[in-house]
């Protein structure tokens, strides 16, 4: 067992569930074809990653998906809000005695392992990191112990996320990440053309 656990948050990818905002310009069954690229993209930068790695479904736990059991432990994501649920998987993994924890979501095409190893680094020497997303928010969050107030308060998925965050770590060191986009709106994907194959 590694000291370190890669949290992947992810929803189940079923069509009209996912990606809605997206969905609004591109239709439904466009809007999920791109999630499910996404996952797999979040699957491939992270299954090779030296480091446990935990699974979190939106609804369900699905035995025979694109995550591997025997490199993925899978969870459902238990609580009322995104706050609530991230805060149960963080410290779920507290309770299993990991030193240091990471969280990303599964809708990042800019995600590169080196950004996880980054951050998993970067903990030797700060309290917190932070992926800070181009939208407000962040894309990945890293912890050695539990700070209930990033999980509490919290507008989310708005652009007041990220400060909202800093505000509740003003007392401890924290590391901010490269700035990426994650993809929640057409303005998003529309000048990349890896996403051209969807929109036809």
């Amino acid at each position: 067992m590694s000291k370190n656990l890669l949290l992947i948050f992810t929803r189940n990818p079923e069509l009209g569930k996912v990606k809605t905002r997206l969905a609004k310009t591109v239709g439904d069954e466009a809007a999920l074809n791109i999630y499910k690229f996404l996952l797999n993209h979040t699957k491939e930068v992270t299954q090779k990653i030296a480091c446990d790695k935990a699974v979190y479904y939106s609804v369900k736990v699905r035995e025979n998906d694109i995550w591997d059991a025997s490199i993925y432990q899978k969870y459902p994501q238990f609580g009322e809000d995104l706050g609530v649920r991230m805060h149960n998987a963080f410290q779920n993994g507290f309770d299993n005695n990991y030193e240091k924890i990471l969280i990303v979501g599964s809708d990042l095409f800019d995600l590169e392992e080196k950004h996880i190893n980054e951050a998993f680094e970067k903990l030797n020497s700060n309290d917190v990191v932070i992926g800070p997303a181009e939208d407000g928010g962040y894309y990945l969050l890293g912890m050695k112990v539990m700070h209930p107030a990033v999980f509490q308060n919290k507008e989310w998925g708005t652009s007041t996320v990220r400060q909202d965050t800093l505000n509740d770590l003003q007392n401890v060191s924290v590391h901010l990440l490269e700035t990426l986009n994650d993809v929640d709106v057409f303005d998003d994907i529309k000048d990349n053309p890896v996403f051209e194959q969807f929109l036809k």
